[in-house]
């Protein structure tokens, strides 16, 4: 089985070399969305890579001057990609539109980014350019001793991304693991972890664990009036400072992020999940009245929890949350004015408990009916609560005795059984 780590990597890059940097960045965009506009030009988006490279990849160089051939094919990877995305979601009945390509950023792999021991070797619009690494301390436990510069890992590719007056190279590791070790092993059938995510409580799982948004708001605020402030100023050093505060507030919400899906993914572990089942991430802004910071939060904390999870043989799902919090995950009755804000009550059989705690409930089952095959087929056979589990009719079994009875310091187990 393969575990795939990304490391972030800032860039020493000289006022020549961003030259040809942003040049490069502008090239790969019109690449990327050439193809796409040829690909939505029939009556059929073209979404087959071979396709798209054999009606593109001439017009693109000669268009191009001759962009690096590498660069090119990277450009209509992603342009294939993001057609077949927005197929996939029509086929789901979701509205989508053609893809646009703004954000800047360029794809490399090991033809276009050599990867050193202090520094990587790029691609351009005009030969190579060499990068240097901005490291931390040597001595610091972080994500590049671990991965980067581990023999355990070996890099597959990179984007490079300029963000806040920056250079960063967001670097692909991998390796190879056994998925039979005892350590890592799962269940054959083993059980869902539901996990619902909202502005007061960030993540609330079906086992009763709740990280809430309090610290997250409390930066969120702090960050806001530092930039205000910096604002009003209308100097130069305050935009240069405005964005250092950017900078660190992106870095102070990662961190955060990166604690809450280690705990997440170790509440799995110690549940023996198979599957962590998170709400679709689609909308959420508009459903929960979430910020623009928040929805970033989730996005995060989605994709850290989904390649955390890989390395134990978890998988990591999203269910349409439709009704989640209004539907009672004891008897299954639907109505909006079974929520009042942050508490839930039953019309039907006046079943109590935490709003969120049920919805996380919810979206657990909601997996299990998507999934559930029967008897000895492999799929899941119930939703973890911290007392017991719930199976797909919403039927409570209680844990046996070996099971763990403690959680997170911060988690509370709403659950009525």
């Amino acid at each position: 089985m393969e575990v795939r780590r990304t490391v972030p990597v800032s860039l020493d890059v000289d006022s020549d070399d961003a030259v040809l940097l942003e040049d490069t960045v502008d090239t790969f965009l019109w690449s990327a969305q050439y193809v796409v506009d040829h690909a939505f030009k029939g009556e059929y988006v073209t979404t087959s890579k071979t396709t798209l490279d054999d009606e593109t990849y001439d017009d693109v160089r000669e268009k191009t001057d001759n962009f690096n051939g590498g660069l090119v094919q990277a450009a209509r990877n992603k342009a294939a990609e993001a057609c077949k995305s927005v197929v996939a979601r029509w086929k789901n009945g979701k509205k989508a539109s053609k893809p646009t390509f703004t954000s800047p950023h360029v794809v490399y792999d090991h033809r276009t980014a050599t990867f050193h021991d202090e520094y990587v070797s790029l691609a351009t619009t005009d030969g190579r350019i060499e990068a240097d690494y901005v490291l931390p301390d040597e001595d610091s436990d972080t994500p590049h001793s671990e991965y980067l510069f581990s023999d355990e890992y070996e890099t597959t590719g990179a984007e490079l991304h300029y963000r806040n007056g920056r250079w960063v190279i967001h670097i692909h590791c991998k390796k190879e693991v056994e998925s039979d070790t005892s350590e890592k092993a799962t269940p054959e059938n083993g059980t869902v972890l539901g996990v619902d995510l909202g502005v007061n409580n960030l993540a609330v799982t079906s086992t009763g664990t709740f990280w809430t948004g309090n610290e997250f708001d409390h930066w969120r605020r702090e960050y806001q009036k530092r930039r205000g402030s910096l604002q009003q100023c209308g100097t130069r050093w305050a935009h240069e400072n405005v964005q250092s505060v950017g900078r660190q507030e992106e870095g102070r919400f990662k961190l955060m992020v990166h604690r809450i899906s280690n705990e997440l993914v170790a509440e799995a572990r110690e549940n023996e999940c198979t599957v962590i089942a998170f709400e679709d991430l689609t909308d959420i802004r508009e459903r929960t009245g979430a910020s623009w910071g928040h929805k970033w939060a989730f996005k995060r904390l989605y994709e850290y929890v989904e390649y955390k999870a890989e390395e134990y043989g978890i998988t990591v799902k999203q269910v349409d949350p439709e009704n989640t919090s209004r539907r009672c995950s004891h008897c299954g009755f639907t109505h909006p004015d079974n929520r009042d804000g942050e508490g839930f009550e039953c019309l039907k059989c006046e079943y109590q408990n935490h709003a969120d705690y049920n919805a996380a409930k919810n979206i657990g089952l909601r997996y299990l009916r998507r999934n559930q095959t029967g008897g000895d087929g492999g799929a899941p056979l119930g939703v973890r609560l911290n007392s017991g589990t719930l199976n797909v009719n919403g039927g409570y079994s209680p844990a046996e005795e070996s099971a763990r009875t403690g959680v997170h310091a911060e988690s509370h187990d709403f659950s009525r059984g």
